[in-house]
């Protein structure tokens, strides 16, 4: 490869990482070509981007982004891919599911929520922080509660009081 296609090519990869808040770097060898699509059909139906780099051209890439990625330059090792994605545990949650019929994906690393992740036994971990979208139905939900509360209370007082007028109105006749 000429140097003006690695130059490029690490354009690429740092523009992609720019563009993608959440990060995981995999291992996907020994994956049959039958498996590797399954697990790229998954991916395009996730919305998660899966790419095959090369360690030292990502490296370099990781390295001129803003981000602060060196946590990760230890699993830089070996065959590597990365997953991109917008919402930050759905690669996680696509690793764990693919799983059930392979022994890969390996999680090497993830970059989420600006906090890096080193290890396979991260997934859980990953896999429990809410998205943007969980996060939003939770408070959504919390903010409803009490408004549903004090609608009630004020329903089931209305009744009461009514019953109080009606009883007192029976009394007087």
């Amino acid at each position: 490869m000429r140097k003006e296609e690695k130059s490029q090519l690490i354009d690429n990869l740092t523009e992609q990482l720019q563009n993608n808040p959440n990060l995981y770097i995999t291992d996907i060898s020994d994956l049959n070509s039958e498996s590797t699509s399954k697990l790229r059909r998954l991916c395009f139906k996730k919305d998660v981007k899966l790419i095959v780099v090369k360690n030292t051209l990502l490296r370099k890439a990781m390295e001129r982004t803003e981000r602060n990625y060196s946590e990760l330059y230890e699993t830089l090792k070996g065959a590597t891919s990365i997953m991109l994605s917008e919402v930050n545990n759905e690669p996680a949650k696509l690793i764990k599911e693919f799983r059930k019929t392979s022994d890969k994906p390996i999680l090497k690393g993830a970059f989420v929520e600006e906090m890096a992740f080193v290890g396979d036994k991260s997934l859980d971990t990953l896999i429990s922080i809410k998205s943007k979208n969980e996060l939003i139905g939770d408070i959504i939900l919390a903010l409803k509660s009490p408004a549903n509360n004090v609608i009630s209370a004020l329903q089931s007082g209305g009744h009461k009081l009514s019953g109080v007028l009606k009883t007192l109105s029976e009394r007087e006749a």
